[in-house]
């Protein structure tokens, strides 16, 4: 599906390398707090940048400069083009609010594709997926991160499916890995409805391990309204995605992505809730559809900061 091919195609560069870029210095550490607004970041895979200066040019132009960094290209470093990413980012100014990893395989030509192929749950790909989840996270680490967030994958609705135990064993695996090195990770919300995620974050029982709300994934896969959602997965909400989409009319289908404002989600309630909760973390502007990326992502930020009637504090 077009909304998901571009971050598919961004991770692969990562998905298929070994461990070994030189990610330098340490970058900046997240310390969330402060208005919504100033909490604003925004995705870098939703960028498309080919190298790490591409990645500062396209960031400046958003007029953002705190970024969720996917970790695969970094660890890829293709060409060299990702080496002493850490360092440049700092000098920079940049802040590191979070880390993003993919999984091995992952298809999203259709729902049915992806609910076979993605996450950690096919066994045919998961020893190279914890291979690279384990070099991603020492990347992390040397980049100072906090928290890094990834699909897991569709989580059974019933415990007694085989794949329930297999999950969990294997989720907690990589959330241990992370707690050694003093991060949280967060499971990208969107393949379930919000009780069956809280009920299978009640039985994982890892202090280490929230979510990453994603209201506009909850649409794309027809998992029920993000706003109610924050009722049921409030305490475990560490960061949220900032896109948009609209429902499909055709079950068994996806729903299509928009530019945050003209979709179906109630960002008025959706941030009013965030603050009923007492939300801490930071809200990324995702745009993975589309071809003019970092309009949309300026009018995303743009929108958000009209909305919630506080300026960024952010140049551009």
């Amino acid at each position: 599906m077009a909304h998901h091919a571009t971050r598919r195609d961004f991770l692969r560069v990562g998905l298929a390398g070994a461990a070994g870029a030189a990610v330098g210095l340490r970058g900046l550490r997240l310390d969330a707090q402060g208005s919504l607004a100033s909490r604003l970041a925004v995705c870098s895979w939703s960028l498309e940048p080919t190298s790490a200066e591409d990645l500062f040019a396209r960031l400046g132009q958003t007029g953002l400069a705190r970024v969720q960094i996917a970790l695969d290209p970094i660890r890829a470093n293709e060409g060299g083009r990702w080496a002493g990413f850490g360092a440049a980012a700092s000098r920079r100014g940049i802040t590191l609010v979070s880390g993003m990893m993919g999984t091995v395989g992952e298809d999203y030509t259709t729902l049915e594709s992806i609910r076979r192929t993605g996450g950690v749950v096919p066994d045919a790909t998961w020893p190279e997926t914890w291979k690279n989840v384990q070099a991603d996270a020492e990347i992390a680490g040397q980049l100072g991160l906090q928290l890094v967030t990834f699909h897991a994958g569709f989580l059974p609705h019933e415990e007694s499916d085989p794949n329930f135990a297999k999950l969990q064993g294997r989720v907690r695996q990589i959330a241990d890995l992370f707690a050694g090195k003093k991060m949280a990770i967060a499971l990208e919300t969107g393949q379930e409805e919000a009780a069956t995620l809280a009920a299978f974050l009640k039985k994982l029982d890892r202090a280490n391990v929230g979510i990453n709300l994603d209201p506009a994934n909850m649409i794309l896969y027809g998992k029920g309204d993000p706003v109610a959602a924050l009722d049921t997965l409030g305490p475990w909400v560490r960061q949220c995605h900032l896109k948009d989409a609209v429902r499909t009319k055709k079950p068994g289908e996806w729903g299509e992505e928009v530019r945050l404002g003209s979709g179906e989600v109630n960002w008025k309630a959706f941030f009013g809730k965030l603050e009923s909760i007492g939300f801490k973390g930071n809200l990324c502007i995702e745009r993975e559809a589309g071809k003019e990326r970092v309009a949309d992502i300026r009018f995303a930020r743009g929108y958000v900061e009209g909305l919630l009637g506080v300026k960024a504090g952010i140049s551009g």
